[in-house]
């Protein structure tokens, strides 16, 4: 895994709460979703949590039952 890609990680598995952290979650998921590693309908859940800080965009995820693939990518991530 490349540092740009790693950074990027790090940034989306960002908890909720601190100020401006929606929107750096938003900002590596639009990385993601560039990349092809995220489809666009789980990037605009991002999108629209970007700027309520302390909402987690997983856990819309799966209240919306969208994105189980991205899902998947994230506890593998945060297991490895």
């Amino acid at each position: 895994m490349d540092e740009e890609t790693r950074r990027n990680w790090e940034i989306i598995t960002t908890p909720p709460g601190p100020e401006w952290s929606g929107r750096a979650r938003y900002a590596a998921a639009m990385y993601f979703c560039q990349r092809g590693d995220m489809a666009p309908e789980v990037l605009e859940i991002y999108r629209i949590c970007s700027r309520l800080d302390g909402e987690d965009p997983v856990s819309v995820l799966r209240r919306w039952q969208v994105g189980a693939d991205w899902i998947e990518r994230l506890k593998a991530y945060r297991s490895a």
